[in-house]
């Protein structure tokens, strides 16, 4: 396993931002996963859960995700999304507290190689960022444009394996990821279409853990997922 190093950047946010996160709309209007299995995020304490909309993909720039997230942790939890668990990448969104800091929320994006499961550095655009820490629970919002699971921009596929964990921090430094549970193929724009509870076994965890900053808008794009954004 890599050792933890120190971050030089990260987006971060106030600690009582208003996030309100439940099971309404599951399988209707959001796609959802959880562990364990229906877990209520509203009043579980032992929830990891994530939810996500996607809006109709228009080409060539993919669709626009928005994305719930729930867990508890003294480090970070994340949710991921690939196109294929054994090879290519996952794009991890990892919303954390920095414990030496008060708890303070904070947020970034990482890319996790689905051979190695090292995680790397990378940058994709997030807005609308909305975070609250309240001991070890975590909750957080955040909106991801320009999503595609195609390697080809004319191509627009929303259909993605949605991985939940979590993982430490110390200060700035963030540790493995630990995957709690990967879902089958779930297409994020067709909540209905996938029932309300698709997830399957958990996986191992993952390794690693890296250098990330924030000074450069990056083009995301990998053998098994392309984050495509187009100013």
């Amino acid at each position: 396993m890599a050792p933890a190093v120190k971050a030089t950047a990260h987006l971060s946010f106030a600690n009582n931002t208003q996030v309100s996160i439940t099971r309404a709309g599951c399988g209707s209007t959001k796609v959802c996963v959880e562990t364990p299995t229906d877990c209520d995020p509203a009043g579980n304490d032992t929830c990891l859960f994530g939810s996500a909309v996607a809006a109709a993909p228009v080409a060539p720039n993919g669709a626009e995700v928005t994305v719930q997230l729930r867990g508890n942790s003294t480090g970070y939890i994340a949710l991921g999304l690939t196109a294929d668990q054994t090879q290519g990448n996952t794009m991890l969104f990892i919303c954390a507290q920095n414990s030496s800091d008060g708890g303070k929320f904070f947020f970034r994006t990482m890319k996790r190689n689905n051979t190695d499961k090292m995680l790397s550095a990378t940058e994709t655009p997030v807005k609308e960022i909305r975070g609250l820490v309240n001991g070890s629970l975590i909750q957080c919002e955040f909106v991801v444009p320009n999503v595609n699971a195609s390697t080809t921009r004319n191509t627009q596929d929303t259909s993605f394996k949605v991985l939940l964990g979590s993982g430490p921090v110390t200060g700035s430094m963030i540790g493995a990821f630990a995957v709690a549970l990967t879902s089958g193929v779930l297409n994020l724009a067709d909540p209905s279409g996938n029932g309300t509870n698709t997830t399957v076994a958990p996986t191992t965890a993952g390794a690693g853990s890296v250098l990330h900053s924030y000074a450069l808008l990056l083009l995301l794009g990998v053998v098994a997922l392309s984050f495509t954004h187009r100013a």
